[in-house]
């Protein structure tokens, strides 16, 4: 158990930073995830595969996820969506 009210003051705070991180790599997931049905169903819809990389690219920025991780995820994406394209 943390000692300093410094220490006391960094464990609240890491507990409000990680809920926010959950949120938002939950968020992450779920956008590539709809993304990828629309692909997989026949009929990709832009809009969804719009919202996936624009929520990649904000948790990129708001360092959540790392700037790679995000641009490996928005490749295979639209890998994917080039694959089923053709």
């Amino acid at each position: 158990m943390a000692n300093t009210k410094s220490a006391k003051k960094r464990i609240r705070s890491n507990e409000r930073k990680h809920a926010r991180n959950t949120m938002y790599r939950s968020r992450v997931k779920t956008a590539i995830k709809k993304a990828e049905q629309s692909i997989f169903s026949g009929k990709p819809d832009d809009a969804m595969i719009r919202e996936a990389i624009s929520t990649l690219d904000k948790a990129a920025v708001k360092g959540i996820i790392h700037k790679n991780n995000a641009a490996r995820r928005k490749s295979r994406l639209m890998k994917k969506l080039n694959a089923a394209a053709a």
